[in-house]
């Protein structure tokens, strides 16, 4: 399993070892700024930046279109292959997702990884990995699909699987969620958690553990992030080999 951090802006700040040793998401929205020497390595998923506008940024104010072309441009300019649709369901609709995503595929002339919410059903996710080599699954960090309905991964995997068609998990990085349901890939940014919640983890092996600062006690920002992010970097090779 392919375990992506995201976050890449972060990362560039303390990572400067050789970028293909990492697997690495990031949003097209951070790239608005600065490009980053990430976008080109050989481990790197470009996310559309939609979640920022699902959040309640500026949803009114957005010209999809535009951002399309724009997006579009971006992933041709840097020939990344690797991409997500436009998953802005709740607020466009359906329709004008897949109109959206037909336009962004014909710019790019690739297809894109689109992105499976409860709303659109099971019929849906049938068509969906028929249709598409990668797919995934969206709604896990809203809680739309709630982690008392994380069963229905098996199925939906499984249903991948007969059709040779890869799944990724965008936002799951639950450890013991990880060796029970067998994503092709995952992302996270639990790594940047230990300086907004003063945890330290520590790659055991197998799995990681979570050190919370005593009370009273505060984390060195930078040591911690370094330090968080090498054990991440761990828990990728052994996911990678192991999961």
């Amino acid at each position: 399993m392919k375990v992506y951090l995201a976050g890449f802006k972060t990362i560039e700040l303390y990572w400067d070892k050789p970028t293909n040793e990492i697997f690495i998401l990031s949003s097209f929205m951070e790239h608005k700024g600065r490009v980053g020497k990430y976008v080109k390595q050989e481990n790197h998923i470009l996310d559309s930046g939609a979640f920022s506008y699902l959040n309640g940024r500026n949803i009114d104010k957005v010209d999809w279109n535009n951002y399309i072309e724009e997006y579009a441009n971006f992933i041709n300019k840097y020939d990344i292959d690797l991409y997500f649709e436009l998953d802005i369901d709740p607020i466009v609709g359906l329709n004008e997702v897949e109109r959206l995503r037909n336009k962004l595929e014909k710019l790019t002339n690739k297809q894109s990884i689109p992105v499976w919410h409860k709303s659109r059903g099971l019929e849906y996710w049938v068509k969906m990995v028929k249709d598409y080599d990668y797919v995934a699954i969206g709604g896990i960090v809203t809680k739309e699909i709630k982690p008392k309905e994380h069963n229905v991964f098996t199925k939906l995997i499984k249903i991948a699987n007969e059709n040779n068609c890869k799944v990724h998990g965008l936002g799951f990085t639950s450890f013991k969620g990880l060796k029970k349901y067998r994503f092709y890939s995952v992302d996270s940014t639990s790594w940047t958690s230990g300086n907004r919640f003063g945890a330290v983890f520590r790659f055991n092996g197998n799995g990681m553990d979570i050190m919370n600062t005593p009370i009273g006690k505060r984390v060195i920002s930078r040591k911690t992030l370094i330090h968080n992010f090498k054990e991440w970097v761990k828990f990728q090779q052994y996911a990678k080999e192991y999961l």
